[in-house]
């Protein structure tokens, strides 16, 4: 991977990124992968990702490498002044600062926004993740995705009648608050193309969690009535849900009576379109477990492959249940370029396609403190400062365990 920061979208914007785990970290990739300098600045520790295996990779863990690359790493100790006094020297140049440290904990240090950034960097963004926020009754408690999932309800939607309410199996509530954190640092720098001003944006897991939680909360405002676990069924849709056939389970979303007609001539049994239980969505729901019976029997000898192309083929939203073998070696994936592999660093691809400004993996995801002196050295920090500042362990660079 060349060492060369790609030319992107992003092309110029410097990032201090102080965040660990995840949500922040999903965010800076995002921002990386479009060419955005992206300087990681790690705790004495290092990020605690990095142990979060196996597997590893040498010494990271494959948690790590999922959402580091296209970054440089640096570890700089915030507890001591001189560090403090490192970070204000590099935010003299940046665009914007993510953190996710523990509300409070940017304050004590004297770099509180109101206070100190806002005054010395006008125009900086700093974007603040963290689990509920500074105030409020949970204000200023620790955050972990799925304790967030507990919290903003998704455990009473995910799962069925047998197995109870269940954690979702990635975490939502981290990936989905690193989205939003990015499209909100990127209308922040927009609308400073205008007032010429940075801000500060407060994101937190807990709403992030809950306005993930769509349809299930405008369901429960309009309707009066708790969600129930309903599996892998839609609380709004029939039939969408998964069904066994002879090959494989394969999940038919048939969102509108044009595909479930479709749906019907396909299976041999055009009349069930015109069955009064099943003639409208509305209908379906209230019938819903009278047809999924009859959707099972008339699948249950199909090869569920062929019958997805097929209903795919006409225009009804198929797709057969596959594992991660499957997907990361389909030849949709591969075409799509979503399977990255180039030297030694394997991941996902970069998902947003931009015609003209194309996002690229130009670095693999950094060893801790890998760039330290290379990053101040950009900064202007002359080589005995750095020498000192190594020698002081204000610089890290091995990770203190």
């Amino acid at each position: 991977m060349s060492d060369q920061a790609p030319a992107g979208a992003l092309d110029g914007l410097i990032v201090i990124d102080l965040t660990r785990v995840l949500g922040g970290p999903y965010c800076t990739q995002i921002l990386g992968d479009h060419g955005a300098e992206i300087i990681k600045i790690e705790p004495p520790q290092g990020d605690e990702v990095r142990d979060w295996g196996p597997p590893f990779l040498e010494d990271d863990a494959s948690y790590f490498i999922g959402v580091n690359r296209n970054k440089r790493s640096m570890g700089l100790d915030l507890s001591q002044q001189a560090g403090r006094d490192v970070l204000l020297r590099l935010l003299e140049r940046a665009d914007m600062l993510i953190e996710n440290y523990k509300p409070g904990a940017m304050e004590k240090w004297g770099l509180g926004y109101e206070d100190t950034l806002k005054v010395r960097f006008p125009k900086l963004v700093h974007c603040r993740i963290s689990g509920f926020g500074a105030d409020g009754p949970l204000g200023g408690l620790p955050g972990y995705d799925a304790a967030v999932q507990a919290t903003t309800g998704m455990f009473s939607i995910n799962g069925s009648e047998s197995s109870g309410g269940m954690r979702l199996g990635i975490p939502l509530v981290d990936i989905g608050c690193g989205l939003y954190a990015a499209i909100a640092v990127l209308m922040a720098l927009q609308e400073r193309t205008r007032s010429g001003q940075g801000q500060y944006i407060d994101m937190t897991l807990y709403d992030a969690g809950i306005a993930l939680m769509h349809p299930h909360i405008p369901n429960y405002l309009l309707s009066g009535k708790l969600p129930r676990l309903t599996g892998n069924a839609h609380p709004n849709i029939c039939p969408y849900d998964s069904y066994p056939t002879k090959t494989v389970d394969v999940f038919l979303a048939v969102g509108n009576d044009r595909a479930f007609r479709r749906l019907c001539e396909e299976l041999g049994q055009p009349e069930l379109a015109d069955d009064a239980r099943f003639k409208s969505n509305p209908d379906r729901l209230v019938n819903r477990d009278a047809l999924t019976e009859i959707l099972k029997a008339l699948l249950q000898d199909r090869d569920g492959e062929a019958l997805c192309a097929k209903l795919l083929s006409i225009g009804v939203p198929a797709g057969p249940v596959r594992n991660l073998e499957q997907v990361m070696t389909h030849p949709h994936t591969l075409h799509r370029g979503m399977a990255a592999a180039q030297d030694g660093y394997e991941g996902w691809g970069i998902p947003i396609k931009l015609s003209r400004t194309p996002g690229r993996i130009a670095r693999r995801p950094p060893k801790f403190g890998g760039h330290g002196r290379e990053i101040l050295a950009g900064f202007g920090f002359g080589e005995k400062e750095i020498e000192g500042l190594a020698e002081s362990g204000v610089l890290v660079e091995k990770r203190r365990r």
